[in-house]
């Protein structure tokens, strides 16, 4: 089946505070191909002004049934999300899959479950949520004030390790770990008959990759060469910003991871410090969204992990 093509809704510039006053989101869901939605997150940080939606929140309306990736940072966001998804179909939401450990995947876990809606995520991302979501939660009543009432920091209802395959109405839907990433447990949803990858935060490209403690920035590019690149998705939704092909999120992400290795590389190599290595240069990808907050944090991550590599 040919794929046609994208339409894009209002860039989802880092600049640009909230793009759906009427709503907590940040930005109307919209038709990315036949039966794929996605409400687009902010490219900025969380802020009061997008309520945390700063993520990608995606559905699939299958013919039998919708299911959603992502549950969104907050009680009101998914509760938002679900008022979205009723208003496009009359068919009841099945599943919910959470595209990693962090809490703007995980935080509205509680109103998907206050619905009997189960909620998959991989085994390492649920670990991940466990430990990490009391300071999610003290996080977002921090900036959100009172978009954070209703949330109460629950974690998935069932689990996956490798992969869990779902047929429902006209979708086979593949749910991926295809190795270490981003983060702990990173989850893409993987539709082969319509050569559509919702990749979560794998995959990057309208702003900077971040680069967390432990993460394994050498895992990542293998993982992208060995199992990402050989299902060769025609279009892709990255956990951040809006859809696009392959060739976009492997410049801004794999190629990004790449480069910046290579310059703590050659800094290491010259018998540079963790200091220095703060200003290794990474003005190609000055033009990102979230440089600023991310790039030399970025770099001194990365100088750790291969200083003894």
């Amino acid at each position: 089946m040919a794929i046609p093509a994208l339409a894009f809704p209002a860039f989802a510039s880092e600049d640009i505070p909230d793009q759906y006053p009427q709503s907590v989101l940040y930005s109307k869901p919209y038709e990315v191909i036949p039966g794929v939605f996605s409400a687009i997150g902010a490219t900025a940080p969380p802020t009061y002004e997008n309520a945390g939606h700063n993520n990608n929140l995606s559905f699939i309306v299958t013919g039998d049934g919708v299911v959603v990736v992502n549950s969104g940072a907050s009680y009101l966001l998914a509760r938002a999300l679900h008022d979205e998804i009723k208003a496009v179909t009359d068919q009841p939401v099945k599943l919910v899959i959470n595209e990693n450990g962090q809490g703007h995947a995980m935080l509205g876990n509680n109103y998907w479950i206050e619905q009997g809606v189960p909620v998959l995520a991989h085994v390492e991302a649920a670990a991940e949520f466990e430990h990490s979501m009391a300071g999610a939660w003290t996080a977002l009543k921090g900036y959100a004030k009172e978009n954070a009432e209703g949330t109460d920091p629950m974690g998935p209802t069932e689990t996956f390790e490798d992969e869990r395959v779902i047929t429902m109405g006209d979708f086979d839907i593949h749910v991926m770990h295809l190795g270490p990433a981003h983060s702990p447990g990173d989850t893409q949803v993987w539709l082969p008959k319509q050569g559509f990858m919702i990749a979560g935060d794998i995959a990057f490209h309208e702003r900077m990759p971040p680069i967390f403690e432990g993460t394994c920035t050498s895992c990542w590019i293998e993982t992208w060469e060995t199992k990402f690149v050989p299902l060769a998705p025609t279009y892709v939704i990255p956990g951040h910003g809006h859809p696009t092909n392959l060739a976009q999120v492997t410049r801004y992400t794999h190629d990004y991871l790449v480069y910046l290795r290579g310059k703590i590389a050659e800094h290491i190599e010259a018998g540079g410090d963790l200091a220095g290595a703060y200003y290794v240069d990474q003005t190609p990808y000055a033009h990102l969204d979230t440089y600023e907050e991310l790039a030399t944090k970025n770099a001194g991550v990365v100088y750790s992990e291969m200083e003894f590599e």
